[in-house]
């Protein structure tokens, strides 16, 4: 058995990684329940694939190279999940097989497991899906009719000067879009959750959201901040994918400047870019600068002196 010798003081936490997944998992059950509200056995079916691809790559990995099966710590659902929400209404069944086989075993196994992968998996699978098939990755439908007509999500409308839905159904989640990003509602119940239970703490959250506000704020009117609040994946990469232990800044500092980072990214490209969501391209961005914001804004170290 390998032995890690460290100097003193050690400090024992009663936390375990299967425990803190648990809680994230408990934490989305909220948007999980309003993405099969709203649209359907569809949503139920792609949770149930992302979820069973994720966690059979992560044991197959793991044999095949053997490690050991770290299933059971809930990590690779926790990655299958955030996946499926990211993903449209109706999509062909292989789009959530390939992008949870790419989350875990090219993004985290291959870089030597959970607390090595250097940006989120799960946001990273959806980058890949986004690039190689983006039709199916843009196809929105109004909840309740995913069978109909395709339509516009709401930052794509207001990309596009087509008619906006309102706060309320933006609030609740009677939206096109994303399954898992629709409901605020069901986000902020999770996100209160997480940090109820100190799985996460505000830093990240408030500096992301409220630099969204901010540039909403000067670059248009008081109404358009609700809008971009309520819209896209802001609540569910602010709560959820940005809060990765892994890929987010340890220190308070770094974290809030990491959100400042993912709010000001994710506005500039609404507001400029040809894509109408940032949100996931912002916290990916961001995840590279993590190693560098640890460096320079490190906490100082128990009994050092500071430089006269």
């Amino acid at each position: 058995m390998q032995k890690i010798l460290s100097s003193a003081p050690h400090i024992r936490g009663t936390e375990t990684v299967q425990r803190v997944m648990l809680d994230v998992l408990i934490a989305l059950l909220p948007a999980c329940a309003a993405a099969v509200f709203f649209f359907g056995i569809d949503a139920f079916i792609t949770i149930l694939l992302c979820v069973g691809t994720a966690v059979g790559t992560e044991a197959a990995v793991q044999f095949f190279v053997k490690k050991p099966v770290t299933v059971y710590d809930l990590s690779a659902a926790v990655t299958g999940i955030l996946l499926a929400l990211n993903l449209p209404p109706v999509v062909p069944f292989y789009l959530p097989i390939v992008g949870s086989i790419f989350a875990i075993a090219i993004v985290k196994q291959a870089f030597g497991g959970l607390g090595n992968n250097f940006m989120n998996p799960a946001l990273a699978a959806r980058a890949f899906l986004v690039i190689s098939w983006p039709v199916a990755m843009t196809t929105w439908f109004a909840p309740g009719a995913v069978d109909a007509v395709a339509t516009a999500s709401p930052l794509a409308a207001m990309a596009n000067g087509g008619a906006l839905p309102s706060l309320l159904d933006m609030f609740t989640g009677n939206i096109a879009g994303s399954i898992g990003e629709t409901s605020a509602l069901a986000l902020l119940a999770g996100g209160a959750y997480l940090l109820i239970r100190k799985v996460i703490t505000w830093h990240i959250p408030v500096s992301f959201i409220g630099m969204v506000a901010l540039i909403a704020l000067l670059t248009g009117d008081l109404g358009n901040v609700p809008f971009h609040l309520l819209a896209g994946g802001l609540m569910l990469g602010a709560f959820f994918m940005a809060t990765d232990y892994v890929t987010s800044p340890v220190s308070p500092r770094a974290q809030i400047i990491f959100g400042l980072g993912c709010g000001g990214i994710t506005m500039v490209i609404r507001l400029f870019g040809g894509y109408p969501e940032g949100v996931s391209f912002s916290i990916l961005f961001m995840n590279l600068l993590t190693p560098l914001l640890d460096k320079v804004l490190a906490r100082r170290k128990f009994g050092e002196v500071a430089a006269k």
